[in-house]
């Protein structure tokens, strides 16, 4: 089954518009399913039987791996042999009655709006990289876009006149989110010099591919997905944020943020890139419970205190 896996990630980059990262997971969850079948002597599609499906999800479950990554591995051993079907390669589809696992829905990780100040102020400006780093951070909270679609900007999406930036999405879906005046200061501060000093340290032809890149690592290529969460991660520490931050943190304190400060649900969910709106109304929730606990805390009458000492205030 191996010689159709390659085949299988072409034809989900070319006819399904996948994003790259969602890609990339896809190509490694059925390689290592094919790993796993011929670890039980199973070279052909024809021969998989669903009993060896529930068999690799038992696996994965061992490994102790989350209910949502078991369920992407469902949907990507799936189309894979949609994918065989569908090229002819077999008629047999052992996934058809293969249930999925529950997931539980996890509430976002966000920051408070203090925790993001002293992220946001961890950079060194004084160093290229540092302010590479600042215009970043301060880019991602001001637009609440994906990690994916950050380090795929180019220096024409970034307009920091206008202050917007364009982004093409997952599976092609472009949008124009507005940036804050200090993610466009920052952007061009970044952009009128910083940037320049580590294009100029790239070396060899390799170099020029990355021209149009915003964001450069200090080879002057793009900055990859794992460059900025070894980033992240480290300003997390140096800001003293005992909460663990992932390149995700940023957009959803963003989304939770705009609609504690007012902002309608259907405006959040076109910045933020959602196609279906009860994705954005998680974010909705998790807002609604953090105004109830400053309700509580800091109101007079807040659920803080009991009515005695309601009472005693009369």
């Amino acid at each position: 089954m191996k010689m159709y896996i390659q085949p299988f990630a072409q034809y989900m980059e070319e006819e399904k518009g996948l994003s790259r990262s969602t890609l990339e997971a896809y190509q490694r969850d059925v390689q290592q399913f094919v790993e796993f079948a011929e670890s039980c002597g199973i070279e052909q599609p024809d021969n998989v039987q669903r009993s060896h499906l529930v068999l690799y999800l038992g696996h994965l479950k061992e490994q102790g791996k989350a209910a949502a990554t078991i369920s992407r591995s469902v949907a990507s051993i799936r189309s894979f042999f949609h994918f065989l079907i569908r090229e002819g390669i077999t008629i047999h589809d052992p996934s058809v009655l293969l249930e999925l696992p529950k997931a539980t829905k996890k509430k976002p990780s966000v920051l408070t709006q203090d925790e993001v100040e002293r992220l946001l102020a961890a950079p060194d400006v004084t160093a290229p990289q540092g302010v590479r780093d600042k215009a970043m951070l301060e880019l991602l909270y001001a637009t609440g876009i994906r990690v994916s679609e950050l380090i795929a900007l180019n220096v024409c999406d970034v307009r920091t006149d206008l202050r917007f930036v364009h982004c093409g999405g997952e599976a092609g879906k472009e949008r124009v989110v507005p940036i804050s005046r200090e993610a466009s200061q920052w952007a061009q501060a970044y952009m009128d010099e910083q940037r320049l000093l580590l294009l100029r340290s790239g070396q060899g032809e390799e170099a020029q591919v990355e021209q149009e890149a915003m964001f450069l690592n200090v080879s002057g290529q793009r900055l990859s997905r794992q460059g900025f969460w070894k980033m992240i991660k480290k300003y997390g520490q140096e800001a003293g944020i005992s909460e663990d931050i992932t390149p995700h943190t940023l957009r959803h304190s963003f989304a939770v943020h705009m609609l504690e400060g007012g902002a309608d649900l259907r405006s959040v969910q076109e910045m933020l890139g959602h196609a279906d709106l009860s994705t954005t109304q998680v974010y909705a929730q998790t807002a609604r419970r953090n105004m109830k606990e400053v309700y509580e805390k800091h109101h007079p009458h807040g659920g803080n205190r009991t009515s005695h000492e309601s009472k005693d205030r009369t």
